[in-house]
């Protein structure tokens, strides 16, 4: 380890405000990551107070850990999760179905730090791609003209490399062995970003010092997070009241229908209820389906903001796999910046492939110990010991991609499995469409003729990680009948109620979504502080 990251970035004080249970003036925000957190301090700062509800603990960059299964066990969500379907996900990682972060800052603590956007057809997918069977295409109900403003604003705080000025970050090994095969097999889109981490100080965050391995926690803090840098500045607005370790589990309502409060079981799992003039809910894709049928009432049988039946459906989680190739002479992967370069050019519309949609290429380093444990779950033998064998001469690449949205994969309830708080377990159910599977075997093959052409002795294809891109389940829709929320994340059955995370995604595009995420919650904030002061909401 270098001097440089023997001291963690301080992001300052996280003592927050404190409101009362019985304030219902406060906006409640469910979920601190690239969404909630994010839009809790767009809403402080433009004088709105905020409670925001964080299941997990408050974790600094202090307290990481730099050793992969410890880090592991110390930020992820391991709350009890059942899944189900065909995927692979389903068999290797049973009680894993997703990679995300239980703990303040959500999984901006653990992104790799892509920042692409989305393209113009990624937003009309029903109307581009026509209808694929088996898949429930809709067109969203925004444009990428009218979100352009906001990945603008979405880029500047994150301080996405290659964009407004910002400079990239430097090229490493892996990058270079994928760039140059890139370059001999024709593609001319590749490039060391765009990525949300400082190539040169920035926002008060230090440039990086191409540490590797801070897919877990950047110690070094210059890597953008809503922990060390949307937090901090909702904390100092005054009008901040953070509250760690708060599960949510209810959202309660009027005889109207409005929601006027989330219940919620501190670290000691005693149950507290906090009113509410509005509330937004961010636990992520899986997370905020359940809380919301978790929140079935008399008045919403099948679940909160549920009238269209669409909650929990349309599970979105990216068409993934890896390809890891092995050279005669050490390429160490594992040094620089662990996600710091991406091939674009397949991430275009083209039917002729034979599928619809579109993916990027992106380099990965997974140390050892994730290696063989992602690289071939199960496997054993003389074909794994060359996989780890060859580790200092090995590059490796992450495939992201479009996957198709589909009715049947979803989230429920489990009632026959609860958590530590007696609740149904979610239940995530996923089966892949027959483009995503054809998007994959074409995504595998031009990987392998990237690094034959950069000069690899030998190839491996990685299956599906547990999904770290979890998307839709309560998505954007025209029509109420259609989806959960409208173009603003407002629930189409409750005016109050605001969907602010990656759930609210109509269809997943190709592109990494945090920075959508981001740049959607800005949009919101907006909008919420608009309804807010004409008596709306």
């Amino acid at each position: 380890m270098s001097r440089r990251t023997q001291q963690p970035f301080d992001a300052g004080s996280y003592e927050s405000a404190h409101f009362d249970l019985d304030d219902d003036s406060v906006v409640v925000v469910v979920g601190s990551g690239a969404g909630g957190g994010t839009l809790a301090a767009e809403l402080t700062q433009k004088g709105v107070k905020v409670v925001l509800l964080e299941a997990g603990p408050l974790l600094r960059n202090a307290d990481y850990l730099n050793d992969e299964w410890p880090a592991f066990n110390q930020m992820a969500w391991l709350d009890p999760r059942t899944t189900s379907g065909s995927w692979r996900v389903a068999k290797d990682f049973p009680n894993l179905p997703a990679w995300i972060v239980k703990a303040v800052g959500g999984t901006t603590t653990h992104w790799a730090g892509a920042t692409p956007r989305f393209k113009a057809h990624e937003f009309k997918t029903r109307t581009v791609y026509g209808r694929v069977d088996g898949a429930n295409l809709l067109d969203w109900p925004i444009t990428l003209e009218e979100l352009a403003p906001y990945y603008d604003l979405a880029e500047r705080k994150l301080g996405s490399t290659h964009r407004h000025g910002r400079p990239p970050l430097p090229a490493n090994n892996n990058y270079t062995v994928l760039a140059n095969g890139a370059a001999r097999l024709g593609y001319r889109h590749f490039a060391t970003g765009p990525y949300g981490t400082n190539a040169e100080p920035y926002d008060g965050r230090p440039a990086s010092v191409q540490d590797g391995f801070n897919f877990q926690g950047d110690k070094n803090g210059s890597k953008w997070s809503t922990l060390v840098a949307e937090i901090p500045k909702a904390v100092k607005t005054g009008k901040l009241d953070l509250r760690p370790d708060s599960q949510a589990v209810q959202l309660t309502h009027t005889a109207e229908g409005v929601v006027d409060g989330v219940v919620y079981a501190d670290a000691e799992g005693v149950l507290h209820r906090q009113q509410a003039r509005a509330v937004a809910v961010a636990g992520n894709s899986i997370e905020t389906p359940r809380l919301l049928l978790l929140s079935a009432s008399p008045l919403f049988p099948d679940g909160l903001a549920n009238s269209s039946g669409q909650l929990g459906r349309n599970y979105l989680r990216h068409t993934t796999g890896s390809v890891y190739a092995r050279f005669e002479k050490p390429v160490h992967m594992y040094r620089g910046e662990t996600m710091a370069g991406l091939v674009a050019d397949e991430s275009r519309f083209d039917a002729d492939r034979g599928f619809v949609g579109g993916y990027y290429l992106q380099t990965i380093a997974l140390g050892p110990a994730f290696l063989a444990s992602f690289v071939d779950p199960g496997a054993w033998g003389p074909g794994f010991t060359e996989i780890m064998d060859a580790y200092d001469n090995t590059a490796g690449l992450w495939i992201v991609g479009e996957d198709m949205p589909v009715s049947s994969n979803r989230i429920t309830l489990n009632t026959t499995v609860t958590d530590k708080l007696g609740l149904p377990v979610p239940n995530v159910h996923f089966d892949d469409h027959p483009n995503d599977e054809a998007m994959r075997a074409h995504a595998y093959r031009q990987s392998e003729l990237i690094y034959q052409a950069a000069g690899a002795v030998g190839t491996v294809r990685t299956p599906p990680y547990p999904s770290t891109h979890n998307l839709g389940t309560a998505r954007m829709s025209q029509r109420p009948e259609d989806g959960v929320c409208n173009n603003f994340g407002q629930a189409h059955d409750v005016k109050n109620l605001f969907i602010s995370d990656g759930s609210q995604f109509t269809t997943g595009a190709a592109a990494n979504p945090t920075l959508t995420i981001v740049a959607l919650a800005i949009r919101q904030a907006e909008y919420i502080v608009e309804q807010m002061s004409t008596g709306a909401i």
